[in-house]
């Protein structure tokens, strides 16, 4: 497992006002809680972490939290991020700390392997259901991703969690037959239909027929 470490300082003072000064700073205001200990207020400079967090490509990142002017330090992964729905700025985050020798669950993604052969051969649409399962397993075990392999599906059939490869040490959470994965028909011609409703039309435009009446005997 590759370490990710970063210096955070505790705040000695909360509140809106604060926390806006401290990200005007390149500060992002934080908390520390978890492992049956009190939470503590903390702050961890802005571009270091989203930096690490680039780096480690997951979204599951262990991180090594070294308090400033202190020698203590904590494993912890972050388990809320609060962004802003307009300026996309990191607000305000909470980091779980974590036992490296106690199991976690943590949702990881699903990345799909292969072709489905009804989306190569039959003309089939492939409808990505659940982009993540959860999992348990230590800390040091989680997985980037995990792999689920679609190739030999056909139209009408669908993948399950339990078809996902599991590397050893990760345990399936998730209802192992929730459906991941399922290939349907492609939308219907729509050609003869139109095709059929012109003819329709044309038969609508037809001349009607003119009946002439000729004299009778009672005129």
């Amino acid at each position: 497992m590759d370490q990710y470490t970063i210096e955070v300082a505790r705040r000695e003072e909360t509140g809106k006002n604060v926390n806006r000064r401290l990200r005007a700073s390149g500060m992002i205001p934080a908390v520390v809680y978890g492992a049956g200990k009190d939470s503590v207020p903390i702050q961890v400079h802005r571009k270091s972490l989203l930096d690490l967090m680039k780096s480690s490509g997951s979204d599951n990142t262990i991180f090594l939290l070294k308090l400033a002017d202190s020698g203590q330090e904590r494993h912890a992964m972050i388990r809320d991020m609060h962004v802003d729905p307009v300026s996309r700025q990191v607000m305000h985050i909470d980091f779980l700390r974590v036992v490296m020798t106690e199991k976690v669950r943590v949702k990881v993604p699903i990345e799909l392997v292969g072709t489905a052969y009804g989306v190569k051969t039959e003309a089939g649409v492939l409808d990505f259901v659940h982009r993540d399962v959860e999992v348990e397993c230590l800390p040091s075990d989680i997985p980037k991703h995990l792999e689920l392999d679609v190739t030999e599906l056909h139209v009408g059939q669908h993948a399950e969690a339990s078809a996902i490869v599991l590397p050893q040490g990760v345990t399936l959470v998730t209802d192992p037959a929730q459906v991941m994965v399922s290939v349907s028909h492609g939308r219907l011609e729509e050609a003869p239909a139109a095709a059929a409703g012109e003819g329709l039309l044309e038969a609508d435009r037809a001349e009607p027929e003119i009946i002439k009446r000729g004299k009778t005997d009672e005129d």
